[in-house]
């Protein structure tokens, strides 16, 4: 029977629906996060009466046919790009975006990775780096003499050093933003890579054309809505139970077949 297949092609999409589901809850507090959503589609269909072959010499077609479908797939899982609630931390190296853009890690490996998570540090050397020591780049020095260090909205680091009375510039951050930012690849610790389906980074200062500002003293929270995510939770395990249940139905026909006398 078709239906204890296609049953079973649907208890596996909610089950991934709900594995998606769990990892946007266990990041409600994650930085910069931005929520999962998954994508289904129907399989190929098999044709016991095709659409529109003939049916008479007389060139009458068959108008609707008979089709039956073999079930679900996944077709996608996908971030929402939705701005997050912005949290003042006070921190002066604490930084968010408002807006479009994603600031720039060098990685170990020397490729530039993309984040939304601004809770950036001094190494021992001063450079400005993320949590787990991966400088933002352009790379920016605090000197080991500045008592305050600004960063403005366009990304403009300046510091007053000990000493002197006027600010000195230390360098300016840049925002890079993506035509399909969906399509960037996550490796963890919330860091993405560009891919060929986001494009080619586009890269300017902040403020400009297509990209947010940066504010000081602010994180950008998690977009997941803690809600949303339970409705859609109840959601998939309604549907996971049915999928069950056609199962259940199907074993049981089976079953009183292979009883007939």
């Amino acid at each position: 029977m078709r239906s204890l297949s296609v049953a079973a092609t649907g208890m596996m999409a909610q089950q991934l629906n709900v594995e998606v589901i769990s990892n946007n809850i266990a990041n409600m507090t994650t930085t910069g996060y931005k929520r999962r959503r998954p994508e289904f589609q129907d399989l190929l269909y098999q044709s016991e009466r095709r659409i529109g072959s003939p049916t008479s010499e007389a060139g009458t077609i068959v108008p609707a046919g008979v089709q039956l479908g073999l079930g679900v797939k996944t077709a996608a899982v996908y971030r929402i790009h939705d701005q997050g609630n912005l949290v003042v931390t006070e921190n002066r190296f604490d930084l968010a975006i408002q807006g479009e853009g994603f600031f720039m890690v060098e990685t170990p490996e020397g490729e530039i990775a993309y984040t939304r998570s601004g809770n950036f540090q001094l190494s021992p050397q001063g450079v400005i780096v993320t949590q787990d020591g991966y400088p933002v780049s352009p790379g920016i020095t605090v000197p080991a003499e500045a008592i305050e260090v600004a960063i403005s909205q366009t990304g403009l680091v300046t510091a007053k050093l000990q000493g002197q009375t006027d600010m000195v510039t230390l360098g300016q951050l840049e925002l890079a933003t993506f035509v399909n930012p969906a399509g960037l690849e996550a490796i963890g610790s919330n860091l993405l890579l560009e891919t060929e389906s986001s494009g080619p980074a586009i890269t300017g200062t902040p403020g400009s054309e297509g990209l947010g500002t940066v504010l000081q003293g602010h994180l950008e929270s998690s977009n997941v809505n803690a809600v949303q995510e339970i409705t859609q939770l109840i959601a998939a395990q309604r549907a996971y139970d049915m999928n069950s249940k056609v199962i259940q139905a199907s074993d049981e026909m089976m079953g009183t077949v292979t009883q007939l006398r």
